[in-house]
Parts: structure tokens; C-alpha cells; sequence
């Protein structure tokens, strides 16, 4: 199964992380299949830069997303404008 999660870069005490498209069975910060966007906790905004179509994408093809992810995605609404075109079809 394809997860949609976070993967966490940066150094010790300043986390950076990059929303991909994984393989629920990799490690956390192993292999990935595509990166979506990224997220950055410690800017004064939480700074998030996504790939809409790269997201819907994933989305569409059954990648189900962390908790995490799914608030990042809900905040950006992206979670809102796939379920709108889930329920059109």
C-alpha cells in the first residue's frame, strides 16, 4: 500500500521534512517513490510548498495519507478539492 507521509531531514534540533509518496512497508526516512512537497515546522508560518498535481495524483490512485499529512493537505485544501471531485463523479 502507497502512503503518503513525511520524511524527516534536517539536523538534530531543526527538523525538515518532505511529504512522498512511500511504500507503507519502508522505513521512514528509506526509499521513496516520489516526493509531493515539503514542510518546514520551525519557519513562524510552518512554512509548506506542495505539488497540487503530484498530490491529487497519489490521491486518486488509492495512496491513503498519515494523520500528518492529511492536516498538511486539509490546510492547503487539497483534501476538500479531492473529495468534491470524488463525489462529482
Amino acid at each position: 500500500m502507497v502512503k503518503l507521509r513525511l520524511k524527516r531531514m534536517g539536523k538534530k534540533g531543526r527538523p525538515f521534512y518532505r511529504i512522498v509518496a512511500a511504500d507503507s512497508r519502508s522505513p521512514r526516512d528509506g526509499r521513496i517513490i516520489e516526493e509531493v512537497g515539503t514542510y518546514n515546522p520551525i519557519a513562524t508560518e510552518n512554512q509548506v510548498t506542495l505539488n497540487k498535481e503530484v498530490a491529487m495524483k497519489w490521491l486518486n490512485n488509492g495512496a491513503k495519507p498519515t494523520d500528518t499529512v492529511r492536516a498538511i493537505l486539509s490546510k492547503e485544501g487539497i483534501m476538500k478539492e479531492f473529495h468534491e471531485a470524488k463525489m462529482s463523479k
